[in-house]
């Protein structure tokens, strides 16, 4: 029997963990044809079978399931091993996976990034722009960033901005000889901009005004999945659109747009960095974070 390589068991653990040879490439940095190949050969090394393959799935067989559970905590003691030493000289390397929406990637790149990659050379940031909320343990990312209402509950959460709050906003234009909006369920009677998100569902426009909380099914004619998109839209007369109000913010200040209901638009909680709390935190994501929290202070 050949030894297999540490290259090859980490591939294994990051394609039976995934169970997806896709995932697991992204995962890792290599081609899905070269991962598959890779496991192959092992499987001949070994002399067993260590995968279940159809068209759609990957699965550890039992004999793979037994390699994992002995495995996982190996490859973790030798991550944990290797970032004491990346402590011990000051100067973390690898490379940092994040999995953030769009506007939150802009955010980092503009504030944190910079000073993150100058700080620490041997770092290499993988930022990854995804609309739906995903599972960063399970696709092989150290941290996501979503607003804080968004985060997982078993995640430690850093926040990284201020309060937010969507508004709806509409061209003067559009608003002119219209009956005024008063509450939300005034909506019904007015064109709306509906918003397509990442599921594939339509957004139901939420509100909250003293304890009541509506959540409303708007009408429209146009769909969009893109809070730029919308903001223009309704800028050009097509109907109300509700988007953060810091994206419509150049649109306010000229006047191009105006916010209505906004008592019934209350501010939420801001962007948070999270992580897997019972995890070991690589010393790449401390570094980011404590960049993250100087940035922020």
């Amino acid at each position: 029997m050949t030894k297999p390589t540490l290259a090859d068991l980490t591939a294994f653990s990051a394609v039976a963990t995934h169970r997806s040879f896709r995932r697991a490439a992204d995962a890792l940095g290599v081609s899905r044809s070269s991962l598959s190949h890779a496991m192959l050969a092992l499987e001949r090394d070994l002399g067993v079978r260590l995968l279940n393959r159809t068209t759609r799935s990957v699965s550890p067989t039992e004999a793979g399931e037994a390699l994992l559970a002995r495995l996982a905590p190996v490859l973790r003691d030798l991550d944990d091993a290797l970032d004491a030493v990346a402590d011990a000289r000051g100067n973390p390397s690898g490379t940092l996976r994040i999995n953030a929406n769009e506007s939150a990637a802009r955010l980092l790149l503009k504030t944190v990034v910079p000073l993150f990659l100058k700080r620490f050379p041997s770092m290499a940031l993988d930022l990854v722009a995804e609309g739906r909320l995903v599972d960063i343990v399970e696709r092989g990312f150290d941290a996501g960033v979503r607003l804080g209402e968004s985060v997982p509950r078993d995640m430690v959460a850093v926040r990284i901005s201020d309060d937010l709050r969507f508004v709806v906003v509409a061209a003067p234009s559009y608003l002119s000889g219209r009956t005024p909006l008063i509450t939300p369920d005034d909506l019904r009677n007015h064109d709306c901009i509906r918003q397509r998100l990442p599921s594939g569902k339509r957004y139901r426009w939420e509100f909250r005004k003293h304890g009541e909380e509506m959540a409303i099914d708007v009408p429209g004619v146009l769909t969009l999945d893109h809070n730029g998109l919308m903001v223009e839209a309704a800028s050009d007369g097509l109907g109300l659109a509700y988007v953060p109000e810091s994206t419509a913010r150049d649109w306010l200040d000229d006047g191009r747009l105006v916010t209505v209901l906004e008592d019934w638009c209350p501010f939420i909680p801001g962007l948070c960095l999270y992580y897997p709390g019972h995890r070991h935190v690589p010393a790449g994501l401390r570094a980011f974070i404590d960049v993250l929290r100087e940035v922020n202070h």
